[in-house]
This record gives structure tokens, sequence and C-alpha cells, in this order.
């Protein structure tokens, strides 16, 4: 069983302990969670094990990166089957703080980067990446990990702690792990317990509209507009899909196309299938899928 910490100072110390011992100088790599952890959080921990002697997992509902009206209640929790999990994968560490624990009082500190924080993702969930930066941040500052894991699946997420750790200096490293899907293409997401039975396959729509654009592209078709639309009028016309929040395609920087596209771009979409909101991302590329 991996050892488990509720408190700031105690994996803190605990940590810092092992790393400064006479016999070892360990490297540490840290996979920062929500929590009710699936396949996708699993190859996080497989790369870090891989990557560094000591891994820790974090698992905090951070309710900073959710707006009002948002799943905060209700967004899945279930610490001992996560433990659970984290023993099987060989978790060194679990650090799974209270909210008070984390925020004794509430924060004044807000973190935006210009680019990313307020477009997209951040357009629509006004303060959700501030709400991420801190929290990421402030997990840095307890465990100070040599290296973290985050999975291309938040791909604005992921361009936005690389920005940070880029502008600020932190001293670790970034490990981006590609996006996880399950066999019928489905992105891994602790939010696809929100979907009913029939609403799946209309979910599905997402990932078979890359599909789409991907082969438009290949055979020679590199206008933003033209991949967009295709992706939209195939996502659209499944029955459970009630709104599409956006489209969009930007290249490594996080700078959105509006005209031509090249390989390496990726396509975003936040997709609401029912009463579920799903976000995903694709990587244009000239390769077979």
């Amino acid at each position: 069983m991996p050892t488990l910490f509720r408190k700031v100072k105690d994996v803190r110390n605990y940590i810092r302990n092992l790393r400064h011992s006479a016999e070892n100088n360990y490297s540490v790599g840290l996979v920062p969670t929500m929590g009710y952890l699936h396949e996708g959080h699993m190859e996080l921990v497989r790369k870090s094990k891989l990557q560094n002697d000591i891994t820790v997992v974090s698992i905090y509902v951070n309710p900073l990166q959710f707006g009002k009206g948002e799943d905060y209640e209700r967004y899945p929790r279930d610490l001992e089957r996560d433990l659970a999990m984290c023993e099987e994968a060989g978790v060194d560490i679990v650090f799974a703080p209270t909210d008070e624990e984390i925020y004794p009082q509430k924060p004044k500190v807000e973190i935006n980067v210009e680019g990313i924080s307020n477009v997209l993702e951040g357009a629509f969930r006004t303060g959700h990446f501030s709400g991420v930066a801190l929290i990421v941040l402030k997990l840095f500052n307890i465990v100070q990990p040599d290296r973290a894991y985050f999975g291309e699946k938040d791909f604005q997420q992921l361009k936005l702690i690389e920005r940070l750790v880029r502008d600020l200096s932190y001293p670790v490293e970034i490990v981006p792990v590609p996006t996880v899907r399950d066999k019928d293409g489905l992105a891994l997401s602790s939010r696809n317990t929100y979907l009913k039975e029939n609403e799946r396959e209309s979910a599905l729509s997402i990932y078979r509209s890359f599909l789409i654009a991907q082969k438009l592209f290949k055979v020679g078709n590199t206008k933003a507009e033209d991949l967009k639309e295709a992706i939209k009028d195939y996502i659209s016309r499944h029955p459970h899909v009630k709104k599409i929040d956006y489209v969009e395609i930007v290249d490594e920087e996080f700078n959105i196309k509006s005209d031509e596209v090249s390989e390496g771009d990726r396509i975003l979409v936040a997709v609401w299938i029912g009463d579920t909101r799903l976000i995903d991302n694709w990587r244009l590329s000239y390769e077979e899928v």
C-alpha cells in the first residue's frame, strides 16, 4: 500500500528526508490528479515509475477550477478505490489533502497566462485556468518533484503548465503523455461515468470526426475552416449532442490557426453529450492512424 499523507508538512518532510538521506538522492515524479483514477492516470504513473525513484500521486478535487453551476459537487470521488489502484501500480506516496489543508484561507492570488488562460476552455469556464495554475504550482512547491506528468488529453492545461514552468523558472521537467483511449476511441476521462448508456455512441462522434479531419488533411486539404466544418457537421448529426462549445486548431505554442494548418497542429473540441461536457484533441499527422 502506498504511504498516504493528508497534511502538507507531513508529505513535504517525508519526501525531503528521503531525498536528503546520506545514501540516496532520490528522483521524484509527481502525477497530479483529481482522483477517480482510470487507465489514463495509470499510464502517467507507469511513465513516472520508469523515470524516477519515487512516484507521488496527488488526489484532490480542486474547487477553484470549477465555476458556478459546474460539476464540483457530483465529481466522482472514491479514495479507497484510488488507493487500491495506486497500490497495484506500485505508487510510493499518495497525497490526498482536504480543502482546509490546501486553502486554509481563501487565496488572493490569481495566475493567468496570456493567450492561454482566457481562450477556448478559459473562455467557457471563467477562472478555470487560474484555479488549475494555483493548485499545480502549490503541488510543485509541496512535493518539489523532478518531473511532473500530464496527459495530452487536456492539451490546453498542458500548454498552460509548460508556460508557467518556463516563465517562472520552476526546476520541474513537464512530461506530456499521449491520450489513452478506450477500444472504441473514446478518450478516457473520469467524466465518462456521467454518460448514459445510449449517449456513448454520440460521444464516439468526437473521435470519429477527428479521423475524418485527419483523412482530409492527409489528402491535401490544409484549410483550417474546412477541417473544422467537417468536424462540426459530423458531430452535430448525432442524436445526443446538445451543443458544441468550440472546434479550433492550434499550433504547439497554442496559437489559434485561422488559415493553413500544418503537421503537428492540434484540433481541440468541447462538446456537450446530454448533460456531460467532454473535451478531446487530435494531433494532425501524415502518419497512418
